[in-house]
């Protein structure tokens, strides 16, 4: 059992658990203990939370101490540090983001030498290496520090050229919402470098405005800016850039399901689809569905990027992704990405003759609610009877018509409570009611 690593790398409150400098000056040392492959290299790139400067140093401090060099990316969304690691042939990426959630967390997540997220193994050896006392290498052997001055620059390009070089958004007219995040800096040129007329939207972090009322998890003033621009699509990312949501013309939010499926009927178009599209517990029916009318299969897992890749692997498979807009394109790059995704959708819609205004015809999402019920402490309340009775009776109720998931968060101290299915009155009133169920069993 992972002691500090959840989901998707270690994230919390900053000055709180895990997330100090003290902490992250060990893992650093530890993580260059285990990644560091002698001497070594590793690169750190960050999002623009405030913290990330005081967490940035004290990584630098721990990775120099265990004799490994560094190489600093700056600003740099999640997927392209994963690229670079790639490209410069580093032991280790790491970035210092807490993905969507507000200014005030943060975290760590990790890449191997491949671009790919580390294996329970490798946290388990970093976490090891945690509870053994910290021994500064001998100075001759100490780890240096440089900069990439760079980094977005050959980021930019490598998103650029997952479309085909022949093919241009000239005419088009996009808002791109960077959500105040890591994106900001590299986003916004690759869709004007391919010709595109781009209004930036939550384009000026501050170190405390990342995801505050901007961004794929609080889309309403992109909505808004698509339709009083007069654009023809608006795009959002999140605040480190692994996932994207899409608003058509109308102000209407595509979520990642419908976002995955044009990407998958476009691969099937031109012969290029490979195996099953992998989804999670919370993908939607309705999109099921749609990939099987296609004859594209369909596979789910639990939630989570690494637990999709992982089926990907074994299956062969080449598209995945969540509801939320983390969509792994696995014939581009090793992870998820969000501003490849969303090229891969400009092309899709290009290839396809259609518009994002369209998808609504072909993927009929079913109303799907989700309750977030915060815990006070880390709790088992799931496997109470009390809790198991009132899902059986919700699923009783729906009769097959529909899906009842209760899980606990992977990144935050929440118990999600999931209801989808074709009647919105009762999936609403269901979820209300497990809610319900469950915030009562944790005053008990």
């Amino acid at each position: 059992m992972r002691q500090y690593f959840g989901t998707d790398g270690i994230r919390g409150r900053v000055g709180s658990g895990n997330i100090t400098p003290d902490f992250v000056l060990k893992l650093g040392w530890a993580a260059g203990r285990v990644l560091g492959n002698g001497r070594g290299k590793i690169l750190i790139g960050k999002d623009t939370r405030i913290s990330g400067y005081m967490f940035e140093s004290a990584l630098e401090a721990g990775l120099v101490a265990a004799g490994v060099d560094i190489r600093l990316l700056g600003p740099m969304t999640t997927p392209g540090v994963a690229y670079l690691t790639r490209t410069f042939r580093a032991s280790a990426g790491i970035v210092i983001t807490a993905s969507h959630n507000p200014f005030d967390d943060n975290g760590i997540k990790f890449f191997s030498a491949n671009g790919d997220k580390l294996p329970d193994e490798v946290e388990l050896a970093i976490e090891a290496e945690l509870d053994q006392p910290l021994r500064t290498v001998e100075s001759s052997a100490l780890g240096k520090v440089k900069r990439i001055d760079d980094a977005n620059g050959r980021y930019i390009e490598f998103c650029k050229s997952t479309i085909p070089a022949s093919m241009n958004f000239r005419g088009l007219k996009l808002v791109v919402d960077c959500a105040n995040g890591a994106t900001y800096n590299t986003a916004p040129f690759v869709f004007e470098e391919l010709g595109a007329n781009v209004v930036r939207l939550g384009n000026e972090p501050d170190g405390f405005n990342i995801n505050h009322g901007v961004g794929s998890t609080q889309p309403g003033a992109l909505r808004e800016a698509v339709v009083r621009e007069g654009a023809d699509l608006g795009i959002a990312f999140d605040g480190d850039g692994d996932r994207v949501l899409m608003v058509d013309s109308r102000g209407n939010l595509i979520d990642g399901d419908q976002l995955l499926y044009l990407i998958a009927k476009s691969r099937l178009l031109t012969g290029a689809m490979r195996g099953e599209v992998v989804g999670t517990l919370m993908s939607n029916l309705g999109f099921e569905h749609a990939l099987k009318r296609l004859g594209i299969g369909f596979a789910r897992t639990k939630v989570g990027d690494r637990y999709i890749m992982e089926r990907l692997k074994a299956s062969d498979g080449i598209l995945g992704g969540e509801p939320s807009g983390h969509i792994i394109c696995r014939d581009r790059t090793t992870t998820g990405d969000g501003i490849v995704s969303a090229l891969q959708v400009l092309a899709a819609l290009d290839r396809l003759g259609t518009r994002l205004d369209d998808i609504g015809t072909e993927v009929e999402l079913y109303p799907q609610v989700l309750v977030n019920v915060r815990l006070d402490q880390p709790r088992d309340v799931l496997s109470l009877p009390e809790v198991q009775d009132a899902v059986a009776s919700a699923e009783s109720e729906l009769a097959g018509r529909g899906r009842v998931l209760l899980r606990p968060s992977g990144t935050e101290p929440l118990v999600r409570v999931m209801v989808e299915g074709s009647d919105r009155p009762q999936v609403e009133r269901l979820a209300e009611h497990l809610a319900g169920v469950v915030r009562a069993q944790l005053t008990a």
